[in-house]
């Protein structure tokens, strides 16, 4: 009997497996594991019939080669079953504004919740509003009830769970089923779960966005976002991206295929060790309370414990309230955790946060400091150990 090709598309395998596997044809490439990396723009047809018909396998390196080819190809194992097709685009910000306005049209409203990833919201009040498309923030907690703010002109809704920064929890089954009676699809930034941790098509969602430069890369070393599609989207998707001219490089997209590769491993340590950070955290008197989802005394724990098989590495905490110089103090103390505005590399992180000033549906009011942690691949004892330097700090500066 043949052997199945490495790449064949079996979704009874486990996505541990389907990981190391999916998107790869050795045989094709004279038995190396990894593909090579295809730099080009130029690709040459054999003869004027090929040229004239149009018939070959590629085109132009802008539209597909065999990197783009492989990784699409493992994403979409990864997504599952309802997974028609994978977009790569550039950054995490360019799959979210690819995906909206690949539904949207001028004269369209699209729901947008208010905990969204900030810049995807700048994008909707700034290049949205200059297309002709209206967009209303909605409370992240509103479920099933987001259906009372539809309108008949309603073409999309746009998720983020957990909440950027704030971490709120939405209920993604009853929101989808709420838009998907009004014919509206569903948009999704799936980022801090990644497809391994929370099935984003198989709850409904029509578009499962992700910023690939986090954990997909996990080395911080590249630029990427990927968009998964089902198949009442795909069409459209993949023609506004070809159409925008938006293509990655043929490294990032190495680079990211090597990451997806180790991301199973990876993303348990960033659950184990962030549950870790966070439940010291918890029990810390500097600190009003915590955000992580996968606590049991956070308010959205059972929607997580329900629609989500694990949780990444990325939280925020609510510091008491302290003076400045405290604050610079705690921060400037830290050596394993540096200050910078990404997240889901090996690398410990921290910024401080306040959604105050850009919510419009709801009010932020966490009666301290926001600070958002993402726990790398460190030794939690010595980040512990590193944070009891910085809090030592923030007491000291304050007597």
């Amino acid at each position: 009997m043949a052997k199945k090709p490495v790449n064949s598309p079996d979704t009874a395998r486990k996505a541990a497996t389907r990981l190391v596997t999916a998107g790869r044809d050795p045989a094709s490439q004279h038995g190396f594991v990894n593909p090579p990396v295809f730099h080009g723009s130029t690709i040459l047809y054999p003869t004027a019939d090929d040229l004239l018909t149009h018939r070959s396998r590629y085109s132009y390196g802008r539209k597909d080669t065999p990197n783009t080819e492989a990784l699409a190809q493992a994403l979409q194992a990864l997504e599952g079953p309802a997974c028609a097709g994978v977009a790569l685009l550039p950054s995490g910000l360019a799959a979210c504004s690819t995906a909206l306005l690949s539904v949207l049209s001028a004269g369209d409203h699209v729901l947008v919740t208010d905990s969204v990833y900030r810049p995807t919201r700048q994008f909707c009040d700034d290049m949205l509003a200059r297309l002709g498309v209206t967009t209303t923030y909605y409370d992240p907690l509103i479920g099933g009830r987001i259906a009372e703010l539809m309108q008949p002109n309603t073409r999309a809704v746009f998720t983020e769970a957990p909440g950027s920064q704030s971490f709120e929890m939405q209920d993604i089954p009853a929101i989808a089923a709420a838009a998907h009676a009004r014919n509206a699809v569903v948009l999704m930034d799936n980022t801090w779960a990644t497809p391994l941790y929370f099935d984003a098509l198989g709850h409904g969602v029509d578009l499962s966005i992700q910023a690939g430069t986090k954990y997909i890369g996990g080395h911080s070393d590249l630029m990427l976002g990927t968009v998964s599609a089902n198949a009442r989207t795909w069409k459209r998707l993949r023609d506004t991206m070809w159409t925008m001219g938006l293509c990655v490089g043929p490294d990032d997209m190495s680079n990211a295929l090597r990451g997806l590769r180790t991301l199973g491993v990876r993303l348990a340590r960033h659950q184990e060790s962030g549950l870790a950070v966070a439940r010291w955290f918890a029990a810390r008197p500097e600190v009003l309370r915590v955000l992580h989802p996968a606590l049991e005394s956070d308010p959205g724990h059972a929607i997580w414990k329900r629609d989500f098989t694990g949780a990444s590495g990325l939280f925020s905490i609510i510091l008491k309230p302290v003076s400045e110089a405290a604050l610079r103090a705690f921060l400037d103390a830290l050596t394993l955790f540096g200050m910078g505005y990404s997240w889901g590399g090996f690398e410990s992180l921290v910024i401080v946060f306040d959604c105050a000033e850009y919510r419009t549906a709801t009010q932020w009011e966490p009666g301290g400091i926001g600070l958002r942690f993402h726990i790398g691949l460190e030794d939690v004892g010595d980040l512990l150990g590193d944070l009891e330097n910085g809090l030592a700090a923030l007491n000291g500066a304050k007597q």
